[in-house]
């Protein structure tokens, strides 16, 4: 596949502010300022059309040695003043000239490198990763049994852990630091019911040592319990069927179960991805056209390949919207929203749900990612394509996506760019809100969601998404309240359960901050002259 991106003709898509270019205004030509001069005749000073201020003709009075001093000390005093407010004037106009662009232009938020962006020719060489933050603990959770293990810097093996102390609580944080969603199940496992070798050391909850999974754990040579932990989470990230047409760029059913297709009725509007079976996330500025009245006219496709033969009772109601509070509709920062369903969505051979990224996870530039989705498969083109498409693009470091021959310092920490300098591979427009998935460990972990770019494959202009691991909190504190006031809604009857159901809406669903409004006009672009949302 060439290209795939995007937003529909559904949502009005707006063209961007092409933060790579100027906007200072057209300069104007300098007319020298007419003065008048009281003087010793009738006669004044007068710019002349191509010649320098020249004194004309004026009649000539006898005066005396005196009157010819004061007349011409009258003048210099009066040549004086007039100077200098020209000069106050010429300077004043200066600074208009300068400083207007700067008032007037909206800021791109925080970037990731305050300096002035780099050349070209400056971030064409090899660039430096970043070091990842040093992990002090890493989990993992064994296939056979669901065993949680620890390993500790101070340990180079993996701990098993002990089960005195354990709560529900620590566990979700545990499966959440994995990219996993949800905790679905934990229990104690008897010592005396699994093999060990004699060498296997545990980990033991010291909760005195502080709040952080990195602080709490000490190493055990035995559980006095006798127990270890078991330890099951969400699944996600796993693809059950992951074969693909030969030769093809049409994806086969089950290659992508993640992929979601956000619509308006039966009208693909946005792709998506399902996090959980009623969580799919997708970008803030796919939703600007929502209003409280349309809310039951969104729906959630997945399981598909074709939009053909799609029905609008098929897809799974959007109960409630949640862009983020910080999304601005002037750089396209925050560009993430959540979709709560009414009802769970099935999981199947077909449909399931990505990991979000582990904490501290590092994919270095260079990492080979997917993208897909239901977008453009040309530039050129005006309409969707009917069938799922997915290509390959490797992610680029931002010090050189910041660049002057990319995005002039657009892209804000929480963005990253993934495409190819030469424009061979991009997503296009309908791709918003899509997933860029990269696999880790053979789990699939979402990095990306698809969010503007210029153009589409345009070399120099790769694709610019959110991203997600800029809002694990976010995402994860957001289920957690929405949890809380569904939870808090089934205990409640009648009429306090309307009551409260209209605050649940207003809670989870409006759109809040300086996303309420959607994307600004200037961001409906001709793709080719600028930014554009995808």
């Amino acid at each position: 596949m060439d290209a795939i991106q995007g937003i529909d003709d559904d949502v009005t898509s707006q063209p961007a502010r092409n933060w790579g270019s100027s906007l200072m205004p057209d300069g104007q030509a300098h007319m020298e300022p007419q003065y008048a001069e009281e003087g010793p005749g009738p006669g004044i000073f007068r710019a002349e059309p191509g010649d320098p201020l020249r004194r004309p003709e004026a009649q000539q009075q006898p005066t005396s040695r005196a009157g010819r001093w004061c007349s011409r000390r009258r003048g210099c005093v009066g040549l004086g003043a007039l100077a200098l407010l020209a000069g106050v004037s010429v300077g004043s106009w200066l600074l208009v000239l300068y400083l207007w662009p700067a008032a007037s232009q909206p800021s791109p938020g925080n970037l990731q490198d305050e300096e002035m962006p780099l050349s070209c020719s400056e971030a064409s060489g090899e660039e430096a990763l970043l070091p990842s933050l040093p992990r002090t603990v890493s989990f993992r959770i064994n296939p056979e049994g669901f065993l949680l293990a620890v390993q500790v810097r101070a340990r180079p093996d993996w701990l098993l852990v002990c089960h005195e102390g354990w709560s529900s609580a620590l566990g979700l944080r545990i499966c959440q630091s994995l990219g996993h969603l949800r905790l679905t199940h934990y229990k104690g496992v008897n010592l005396s019911d699994i093999q060990l070798n004699s060498s296997q050391g545990f980990a033991q909850l010291s909760p005195g040592l502080g709040g952080f999974l990195e602080e709490v754990w000490q190493p055990r040579d035995s559980c006095a319990s006798g127990q270890i932990v078991s330890l099951r989470c969400s699944e996600c990230g796993t693809r059950p069927l992951a074969s693909r047409i030969v030769g093809g760029q049409t994806v086969a059913p089950g290659r992508w179960p993640w992929q979601a297709s956000v619509a308006l009725g039966s009208r693909h509007t946005c792709g998506g991805s399902v996090l959980a079976p009623r969580w799919v996330m997708t970008a803030a500025h796919c939703m600007h056209s929502f209003r409280l009245s349309r809310l039951s006219s969104w729906r959630v496709y997945t399981g598909l390949v074709s939009h053909s033969a799609v029905r609008p009772h098929q897809g799974a109601v959007v109960e409630r919207i949640i862009p983020h509070p910080l999304y601005s509709t002037q750089n396209h920062d925050y560009d993430v929203a959540l979709l709560h369903l009414r009802t769970p969505l099935n999981f199947s051979d077909t449909v399931g749900a990505v990991c979000l990224p582990a904490e501290k996870q590092d994919f270095p530039r260079g990492s080979q990612c997917w993208v897909s989705g239901w977008g453009h498969t040309d530039p050129s083109h005006t309409h969707n394509s009917d069938t799922l498409q997915d290509t390959v693009v490797p992610l680029l470091g931002t010090r050189l996506c910041n660049s002057s021959c990319m995005y002039s310092g657009a892209l804000t920490p929480r963005m990253l760019c993934a495409g190819y300098v030469d424009g061979r591979a991009d997503a296009c427009q309908g791709d918003s809100g899509g997933p860029l998935v990269c696999l880790d460990g053979g789990t699939w972990h979402l990095v990306g969601v698809v969010s503007w770019g210029r153009g589409c494959a345009e070399p120099n202009h790769p694709g610019v998404y959110a991203k997600v691991a800029e809002f694990l909190d976010w995402i994860h504190d957001t289920a957690r309240e929405c949890l809380r006031d569904v939870t808090h809604k089934s205990h409640l009857v009648g009429g306090r359960g309307a009551v409260f159901a209209g605050y649940q809406l207003a809670l989870c669903s409006l759109i809040n901050g300086k996303g309420r409004n959607g994307p600004s006009a200037s961001w409906r672009a001709v793709r080719n002259q600028g930014t554009s949302q995808r």
